[in-house]
């Protein structure tokens, strides 16, 4: 008899995560049928974005989410045993499924379910879920397509200390960018100049208005948004005509209770300044997702990306990894041990 343990969320959130939300259950596996996989998860992932798009779902349901597992038993000849794989089962530390069959449901029916992992070499297989995963091209893409960012361009970074945020500054830097980021901690912003931005500012000390009137006198070309809020107000009255903004996400709205709460009408900076705000889901580019990894990894293995992750160790502390994503917990990609 094979036990496997998985994460089901008992009700939708109400305001933030907590732990009563989630029930740890333990249940026998079944014997496999043809063409379904046994794997157990070596690095799992928690995400911001989980937050809203379990609002989608009907409780209760296995908690969403990606995960890099290796395979202990296979009916799957595209998948042998001892391989390593990336999957999208959600919070499960053990488990069965049938990697032809998954994926299908999502908005592009490429992204999702099971696909073998890329070759790391002596990266960690933890940077699958992040640098070289789906925050790495959340990043990639986002600054490339929707920002368009190039030399000289003063690109400002909401959020600059997550997964997502500080890759943004790091490639940015590298396309020969000013970076100007926003995090929750004195520390925070330190790391954020030790990788590269020309100036971080602690948003809960200082306001935005003025610290982009002080780093960004000739004012802001592309913002890279994963907060929202009163900030992206006060970044996109810093900018300049025909600026780009790139809406990733919108984390300060994520654990509202009640809908989301009113800020600043920003339309009338969109019109004045001929701003092009666009909201994004990486999905989009899932037909060039392998360009998007293998343009990271070999920026990590020349040096230009530093990695930053913040891990914790045993599959029971997916609940507690995952709430701490909106108390400021991790710098750089929150990662989940098993």
């Amino acid at each position: 008899m094979v036990l496997g343990r998985r994460f089901v969320l008992k009700h939708h959130f109400v305001g933030h995560p907590k732990p009563e939300d989630f029930d740890l259950v333990e249940e026998e596996l079944p014997p496999l049928k043809d063409n379904e996989i046994q794997f157990r998860a070596l690095f799992l992932s928690v995400d911001p974005y989980m937050r809203p798009y379990t609002m989608r779902m009907t409780p209760p349901f296995t908690m969403i989410g990606g995960a890099v597992g290796v395979v202990e038993k296979s009916k799957d000849p595209n998948f042998p045993v001892g391989c390593t794989i990336v999957h999208t089962a959600g919070w499960v530390e053990r488990g069965v499924v049938n990697p032809g069959a998954m994926g299908k449901a999502s908005p592009s029916g490429k992204l999702g379910g099971v696909k073998k992992a890329s070759d790391m070499g002596n990266l960690s297989k933890s940077l699958l879920l992040g640098v070289c995963g789906m925050p790495g091209n959340t990043a990639y893409f986002g600054l490339k397509e929707i920002c368009e960012a190039k030399s000289g361009d003063t690109v400002v970074v909401s959020g600059a200390a997550g997964a997502v945020g500080n890759l943004v500054g790091q490639i940015a830097k590298n396309m020969g960018c000013r970076v100007i980021g926003f995090a929750g901690t004195d520390e925070k912003c330190a790391w954020l100049k030790s990788i590269g931005f020309s100036e971080a500012f602690n948003y809960k000390k200082c306001g935005v208005a003025e610290s982009l009137a002080k780093a960004a006198p000739d004012g802001v070309d592309c913002y890279f948004d994963n907060v929202g809020g009163e900030m992206s107000a006060a970044v996109m009255a810093a900018m300049n005509t025909r600026g780009r903004v790139a809406v990733c996400g919108a984390i300060s709205h994520y654990n509202e209770v009640g809908g989301y709460s009113k800020v600043t009408d920003v339309l009338p900076l969109c019109v004045g300044k001929e701003l092009r705000v666009e909201g994004f889901l990486v999905g989009r580019w899932a037909d060039r997702w392998m360009e998007g990894v293998s343009a990271m990894a070999a920026m990590v293995m020349k040096g230009d990306i530093k990695v930053q992750e913040t891990v914790m160790e045993g599959f029971e502390k997916m609940p507690q990894a995952f709430m701490g994503l909106f108390t400021g917990d991790n710098t750089g990609k929150m990662i989940v041990k098993a």
